[in-house]
């Protein structure tokens, strides 16, 4: 069991730590891709899906406190059967969405010696790319062992880093379009702003963006597993919540408004559009060479440093949920072994393991198929997909846990009549569901299998895996509630 904290996490840090882990600068370039009808999807999304989770995360933290976060509640309304894919669809996406930061490491790294240097043409060597990402993955699985609590300065400085470069992109894009009164992505009519929209015409594509909107949403129920923490979890998380969702809206929408003044919408890298766009508009504001370099040396090393900041905030939450899962057999007991101070560190050893052997993996294939598109955004599709799977229980779990009635009588509770709850646990599984279906199949066209098909293979190989866990589950289960069953396979 998980021994109380020698330190206190206060609301200031944990509101922090909020925007630290679901404000991911990461996502800013793929979702400014989106074009300018991304400010329709934010609105959609805000109101169908970030209330209803933030709130739904807030009365299940509170009512349910534990470290198991999402793990727990779907085993208390569903079993360990349902929590079990809960537990390795969360666990899986993590090596994937660690080796998509290291690529992205490296991609800053040579934009910022480019930009320095002078040499556009710059490229890094396999070698030093591996050492990079190899150095990158090993500093965050170290960081992986410490207590939110022991490492919140490494979340408080992760915010403002955040706070500086998300913000400075997005005042660039207004004095840009106020100076010059031209953007990339110009708004000629309303339908430019309305999704489903393609050129006039109504086209079912838009909806594979909803899955970037509601990435740049999750993560509320990591802020649940810190109540050990906490002074007054009851109180305190609802808050961090709250208050770090307005930030975090705020602080999405400027630097994507940034990248659309910056960048066509068809020219945008999803891995270096932020620094692209700096540069761009840094030269439109016409700054000079020596002040656009020093601004990008800056800029792209706070970047890296939330990259860093933002992944450490994340494992303790994942390693928890997988430490709980490991207690109750859906992982091998061993992932469930803690420091002295209670932080389950195997888990943070098979994420590093397994986040390496994908970068070394990735970047073995890039040398033979050069034109394989980013290997950031090859990782975190995958990634992407594997994490919504991971949350589609946890709305059908509220509902019921919710007809059971309060746990705590000072826990955060959602009121409201029947159809009020129904809609809170409903429309953001559906949007889910929705997002999963279009990230996988963005188009009815057969050209789109040759782009999308590693993201669906690698899909499928993730659900039949945890299948088999699941099934495994079941089997141990089985044979703790009759002994007869083991002796009899003997």
């Amino acid at each position: 069991m998980p021994r109380k904290p020698k330190y206190k996490f206060r609301l200031f840090s944990a509101i922090l730590a909020t925007v630290c882990i679901i404000l991911v600068g990461d996502a800013v370039a793929p979702t400014a891709s989106i074009g300018n009808s991304q400010y329709f999807w934010w609105i959609i999304m805000l109101i169908g899906f970030f209330v209803p989770y933030g709130l739904i995360s807030a009365e299940l933290g509170t009512q349910y406190p534990s470290e198991g976060g999402m793990y727990t509640w779907v085993k208390k309304a569903f079993g360990p059967k349902w929590a079990g894919r809960v537990a390795w669809y969360y666990w899986v996406n993590y090596p994937l969405w660690v080796a998509s930061l290291a690529s992205l490491v490296t991609t800053i790294l040579t934009q910022i010696i480019a930009q320095v240097s002078g040499n556009s043409d710059f490229s890094m060597t396999w070698p030093i790319i591996l050492a990079i990402q190899a150095f990158y993955i090993l500093l965050v699985s170290v960081l992986g062992v410490l207590r939110i609590s022991q490492s919140d300065w490494l979340s408080n400085i992760g915010a403002f880093s955040k706070f500086i470069f998300m913000t400075g992109l997005g005042i660039l894009g207004i004095y840009v379009l106020i100076r010059t009164g031209e953007s990339a992505n110009p708004i000629n009519s309303i339908t430019d702003l309305l999704p489903l929209m393609e050129d006039g015409h109504f086209s079912l594509t838009g909806l594979g963006f909803v899955s970037m909107i509601i990435f740049n949403m999750l993560g509320f129920e990591v802020v649940s597993t810190f109540a050990d923490d906490m002074e007054n979890p009851k109180k305190e998380i609802p808050k961090a919540i709250i208050l770090g969702g307005i930030l975090i809206a705020i602080f999405y929408l400027l630097p994507s408004f940034g990248i659309g003044v910056a960048i066509p919408v068809d020219q945008l890298s999803t891995d270096s559009g932020l620094l692209d766009s700096y540069v761009q508009l840094l030269g439109i504001a016409e700054f000079s060479v020596g002040a656009i370099n020093a601004i990008i040396v800056i800029v792209g090393m706070l970047f890296i440093y939330t990259l860093i900041a933002n992944i450490s905030s994340w494992n303790f939450g994942v390693n928890s949920v997988i430490a709980y899962a490991a207690e109750d057999g859906t992982f091998p007991k061993s992932w469930a072994k803690r420091t002295k101070d209670g932080v389950p560190y195997v888990p943070s050893i098979w994420t590093g393991l397994v986040g390496f052997i994908i970068a070394v993996g990735g970047i073995i294939v890039q040398q033979f198929v050069p034109e394989l598109e980013s290997l950031f955004w090859t990782f975190f599709s995958l990634s992407l997909v594997t994490l919504l799977l991971a949350y589609l229980p946890i709305f059908m779990a509220f509902l019921k846990l919710h007809k059971q009635g309060r746990k705590a009588s000072k826990g955060f509770w959602i009121e409201g009549g029947n159809v009020k709850i129904t809609l809170f646990g409903v429309v953001p599984f559906v949007l889910i569901l929705v997002a999963l279906f279009f990230t996988l199949f963005p188009s009815f066209e057969l050209a789109m299998w040759s782009e999308n098909w590693p993201l669906i293979v690698g899909a499928s190989i993730a659900v039949i895996i945890g299948e088999f866990m699941v099934f495994s589950v079941d089997r141990k289960t089985a044979r703790r509630k009759n002994p007869t069953i083991s002796a009899e396979n003997k």
